[in-house]
C-alpha cells in the first residue's frame, strides 16, 4: 500500500472520536508499530489535529473533510456500478479496493445523494466461471505490474493439460471468464489463457522486457483493419 493510502486511511480509522493504541493501528494496517509512530508524526506535521503520545495512543479531536466533489446523480451511479462490477468479478483484493474508494467518494460528496446507499437499485451476480478466477487473479496482476514471467499448470478447453513459460501483458474480462493474453516462450508467439482453467501459478523471479514483437501493442496490431 502506498504510504499516502496509508495516511487516508489512518484518518478513517481516527474519524470515530476514540482513542486509539499505535499497536492497535499496526495490526489493521499491517505494519509495524514504528510506522504508524511515523505516520502519525506526519499527519501532525500536515496539520492533521491529530492528539497523543507513543504508549498512550492517538485520537481525533476535530472533524476531517474531504473537499466537496462536484458530481452528478448519473456520474456517482456511474461509479458505484462500476464498483460493483468489480466487487463481483474481481479478486479479494480488488473487492476490497473498490468498497474503499466508494467509501471515499460517498463521504466526500456535500450531501448524501439519493440511492447511494442501495446501489441505485442494481444488482450483478458473476458467473461461475468467474468466481473461480479469483484465485489467480493476484498473482497475474502482479506478474503484470512487475513484469515477471509465470510457470503455469493449463488445462485448454478440449482437457488438453499442458504446462507453460509465459510472460503476461494484460487481463481481459468477457462478461462469464476472465483470460489473459500473454507471450508463450514455449510456442514464440502470443496465446490468450482462460484464468479460470490455470491450476497453477509459479513466479520464479524471472523479469522479462518488453521486446519488439513481443508486446501487447505488437498483439493488438494483429487485429487492425487496413
Amino acid at each position: 500500500m502506498r504510504r499516502t493510502d496509508r495516511l487516508f486511511d489512518l484518518i478513517q480509522l481516527l474519524r470515530d472520536g476514540r482513542l486509539h493504541k499505535a499497536s492497535d493501528l499496526a495490526e489493521q494496517m499491517e505494519v509495524s508499530v514504528r510506522t504508524i509512530y511515523r505516520d502519525m508524526d506526519t499527519l501532525v506535521a500536515s496539520g492533521i489535529p491529530v492528539e497523543g503520545e507513543r504508549g498512550v495512543g492517538y485520537i481525533l479531536r476535530a472533524p476531517v473533510f474531504m473537499p466537496p466533489m462536484a458530481l452528478t446523480q448519473v456520474e456517482l451511479e456511474a461509479l458505484h456500478l462500476g464498483a460493483a462490477l468489480v466487487r463481483q468479478t474481481a479478486d479479494t483484493e480488488l473487492q476490497e479496493a473498490a468498497t474503499r474508494v466508494l467509501t471515499k467518494i460517498d463521504q466526500s460528496m456535500p450531501e448524501p445523494m439519493f440511492g447511494a446507499i442501495d446501489g441505485f437499485g442494481k444488482e450483478i451476480f458473476a458467473a461461475p466461471e468467474v468466481a473461480a478466477s479469483f484465485g489467480n487473479m493476484p498473482t497475474i496482476r502482479r506478474a503484470i505490474r512487475e513484469q515477471l514471467v509465470m510457470l503455469i499448470d493449463y488445462t485448454a478447453l478440449g482437457g488438453r493439460h499442458s504446462r507453460r513459460r509465459i510472460r503476461p501483458l494484460q487481463m481481459e474480462y468477457w462478461g462469464r471468464a476472465w483470460t489473459c493474453t500473454g507471450w508463450c516462450e514455449e510456442r514464440s508467439d502470443f496465446r490468450v489463457f482462460r484464468v479460470d482453467r490455470i491450476n497453477d501459478i509459479l513466479l520464479p523471479g524471472d523479469r522479462f522486457e518488453q521486446e519488439p514483437g513481443q508486446t501487447l501493442v505488437d498483439y493488438l496490431k494483429r487485429f487492425e483493419t487496413t
